[in-house]
């Protein structure tokens, strides 16, 4: 039986990879369609993944 990889990409915790929505406002344009907004995630940006955290640097101490 085939084993899946994981993903490369870290998906975003804030939007789980779904980085655009469209909200409707509820209002009619003129023409009948309905007024809406795009809104994106602000984490990612709109891109859906994040990148790895960098870890920090180590200090290291001089041995005498």
């Amino acid at each position: 039986m085939a084993q899946h990889s994981p993903a490369r990409t870290r998906i975003c915790p804030d939007c789980d990879g779904f980085p655009a929505v469209a909200i409707d406002t509820g209002t009619r344009l003129d023409d009948g369609t309905r007024a809406t907004l795009l809104v994106t995630c602000r984490r990612c940006s709109g891109t859906g993944s994040t990148r790895a955290a960098v870890p920090a640097p180590v200090a290291q101490r001089e041995h005498a």
